[in-house]
């Protein structure tokens, strides 16, 4: 096996230029194929992330998003009595009723309008997500006032959302006092004004959602089972971690189908390119695999070592497009979250499934690539290579 290795290693130094031209093809199909990959994990994670095992969210039955959901207030006060919500240190309950509104807003670099998500909060909002948000500028809005809090991503990319800015919706100025980091969660794509004066700007009777902490987290099929069944009560429970993995379904699955719709596409033009390769170097080497059967190489050593050039060109392209790939993890892109139709910043997320199926694909294009070219040098016979 290591006499194969080397002399497939040789031939491939031998013949640089269409080495690198192959490889380079398998480069950008792997590049294209970890990208849709990590572009969709990435979403998928921003998502996730944005929610806490220990927390259950309540959304309308039937609901897919808060936005298409309502909790009417006496629902939201018959919850509250749930005997397996957590009490914070003041012995109330970990409990906070929210409500969320689509605005457009113009972005700073094109001043193209997009919607944004402004959420209604109440004291016990921050506490329920105390571990994902931190204030990096300003200061906290005051309770009952028109001041807000927004995420760092919708203050760099819109026009009135930056530290002592303004911004004008439901016929009333909101004052921006602060700026809060929620890491790479979907909060830090949202804007943060009180729940009450939200209702009041925008006539709403109804909260879009209410969250509360467990206090032990393996009582929640019980309560769920319980005040699903309240005829009183037309409301779903999740835990906040499956509603966010829920939110990313939808586009999560249209990144992966558009994304293998193109990389099949590009990679039957690597494929070729790859067999154009192999199959030009059995042209050129035609006594060379005579010479080597003739010491008494068998048909099986001549197609392993050809094959083993194919898979070498592509191993070495798909490596090259993986670490290339890798680099997108240090950007950040913006798109509408098909749930919410809203802004939602993400990054590219490159995991170990990732890589060890992007390598895999790559080693399956210069088997496909390689194999019937191999297949051709290992039939032909000696007095014919000899001549």
């Amino acid at each position: 096996m290591r006499i194969f290795f080397l002399y497939s290693l040789r031939n491939l130094l031998s013949r640089r230029l269409t080495t690198i031209l192959t490889g380079i093809g398998m480069c950008l199909v792997v590049f294209v194929f970890a990208s849709i990959l990590m572009l969709s994990e990435g979403l998928r994670k921003t998502l996730v992330d944005t929610g806490s095992y220990d927390n259950v969210i309540i959304v309308r039955k039937g609901a897919t998003s808060e936005v298409q959901s309502a909790v009417e207030r006496h629902q939201a006060a018959i919850l509250e009595t749930q005997q397996e919500i957590a009490l914070g240190a003041d012995g109330k309950p970990l409990f906070a009723k929210e409500l969320v509104v689509l605005i457009n807003l113009p972005k700073r670099d094109s001043d193209k309008p997009s919607n944004v998500v402004i959420r209604g909060i109440e004291e016990n909002s921050l506490i329920l997500r105390q571990q994902q948000i931190r204030i990096v500028e300003g200061r906290m809005p005051k309770p009952g006032s028109s001041e807000i809090l927004a995420g760092i991503n919708i203050a760099q990319r819109f026009k009135g959302a930056g530290i002592d800015e303004s911004l004008t919706f439901a016929l009333r100025n909101w004052n921006v006092v602060g700026i809060f980091d929620a890491g790479k969660t979907g909060f830090s794509s949202e804007v943060w004004a009180d729940a009450d004066q939200l209702m009041s700007a925008f006539r709403r009777q109804a909260y879009s959602s209410v969250v509360f902490k467990l206090k032990d987290t393996s009582e929640f099929d019980e309560l769920k089972s319980r005040i699903e069944t309240d005829p009183r009560l037309t409301i779903e429970a999740k835990r906040e971690v499956r509603y966010y993995a829920d939110q990313s379904e939808a586009m999560s699955s249209f990144l992966r189908i558009l994304g293998m719709s193109l990389t099949i596409i590009f990679s039957l033009g690597a494929i070729i390119g790859a067999m154009i390769t192999m199959y030009a170097a059995v042209a050129n080497r035609i006594g060379e695999i005579g010479t080597l059967r003739s010491l008494g190489f068998q048909r099986s050593s001549i197609l392993l070592a050809f094959l083993m050039e194919s898979l070498l060109i592509s191993l070495i392209g798909g490596v090259a497009g993986l670490i290339l790939s890798s680099f997108l993890q240090f950007f950040t892109v913006s798109t509408m979250n098909f749930q919410t139709f809203s802004e939602l910043a993400f990054s590219f997320s490159l995991t170990l499934e990732i890589a060890l199926m992007s390598i895999f694909f790559s080693i399956i294009m210069g088997f496909l690539g390689g194999v019937l070219p191999a297949i051709r040098a290992s039939r032909m016979k000696i007095v014919d290579l000899l001549r």
